[in-house]
């Protein structure tokens, strides 16, 4: 999967600095603020740099995996969800209408006929979910492929409505084991510190689902260097791969990219193995309470926003964090100078 994404052109740095340095505080006083008005103006390549048209994009899918007992939920819970997201009641809706962000949900694979509905975009790569990882690759290369381009799709849409900020969020039961595998695999970090208690397993459950992450790492014998394309196509979910497509599309359009928790930021290593450049373009909007996220960041070398034990997913660590994002913009463009 081929992507042009430029490495961040920092000519306008020096400016951007001494316009922050000069507006009337003491140097360094808003912190991080000043960081992210930097590194956005840097992407925009302009000195007064704007948000405009912000989603958030909510990719769902299920997991052949998830009947095994890796999560506390059944796997009706993700349709249950998507009908939640449609109703406007979930967490997502709430923090995405609080910060006026365009909130859109998507069908990557969900194993339930929603039919046409306003508000869902079906973008459904198979009408059963992935396969079970525990026994056999969870989906084929064209499947992986055709899931990172609908992505993609989805984004340059947007992007032509003149959105150029984005988060990604998912919805899936049994998800956190796929971003467990693929930060594993992409990281080196150990299983042990990547496996955590997703939707709040006990300690029986969680001694379960690592014992079957073992298996499915043990079933697919990859090498410590297999590609992330044969990582996606042997442990990953449609949503995942969409999310993957879609944060690369996004870097490609110039985007702002909102990364967001654990699973979220599997999908962001995913991209990252395919064009290490998007970093440049993302703010790490917080760190989750998941176990593995602190990996994730630390590989990518990101500095989370918010650390507030959120674990929540959805996009809602982004969408709680956005409004920082916008603090940093409203200070560069708004505040006066001493000149």
């Amino acid at each position: 999967m081929h992507f042009s994404i430029p490495a961040v052109d920092k000519a306008l740095l020096a400016e951007l600095l001494h316009k922050i340095d000069n507006k009337t505080k003491p140097i360094g006083s808003l912190g991080r603020l000043e960081e992210i008005a930097a590194q956005i103006g840097c992407i925009q390549k302009t000195l007064s740099p704007q948000l405009n048209n912000p989603h958030m994009l909510i990719f769902a899918g299920d997991h052949g995996a998830a009947k095994a007992g890796i999560s506390s939920y059944p796997q009706d819970v993700s349709w249950q969800m998507i009908e939640n997201y449609l109703q406007g009641g979930a967490g997502a809706n709430v923090f995405s209408r609080l910060n006026g962000m365009t909130m859109l949900a998507i069908d990557a694979g969900v194993a339930h006929d929603f039919g046409p509905r306003e508000g869902l975009i079906d973008a459904k790569i198979s009408p059963t979910g992935t396969h079970n990882y525990l026994e056999e690759p969870a989906m084929t290369r064209e499947q992986c492929e055709a899931a990172i381009a609908k992505g993609a799709e989805i984004v340059r849409a947007i992007a032509d409505q003149g959105c150029n900020v984005m988060g990604v969020g998912e919805k899936g039961i049994g998800n956190t084991g796929s971003a467990s595998l693929i930060t594993h695999m992409v990281t080196g970090a150990s299983l042990e510190d990547c496996v955590g208690r997703g939707t709040g397993l006990n300690d029986a459950g969680l001694a379960h689902k690592k014992a079957l992450m073992q298996k499915a790492v043990d079933r697919a014998q990859l090498p410590a260097d297999a590609d992330i394309m044969t990582i996606l196509c042997e442990f990953g979910g449609f949503e995942i791969a969409m999310m993957a497509g879609a944060l690369l599309a996004g870097a490609e359009r110039g985007m702002t990219l909102l990364a967001d928790g654990f699973i979220a930021t599997s999908a962001l290593l995913a991209a990252h193995r395919i064009a290490p450049t998007i970093t440049d373009y993302c703010i790490f909007s917080h760190c989750s309470a998941e176990a593995g996220h602190r990996a994730q960041i630390a590989f990518l070398g990101g500095k989370p926003v918010l650390d507030i034990g959120m674990r929540l997913g959805e996009g809602t660590g982004a969408m709680v964090a956005f409004p920082v994002v916008r603090a940093a913009i409203a200070f560069i463009n708004e505040m006066a100078s001493f000149e």
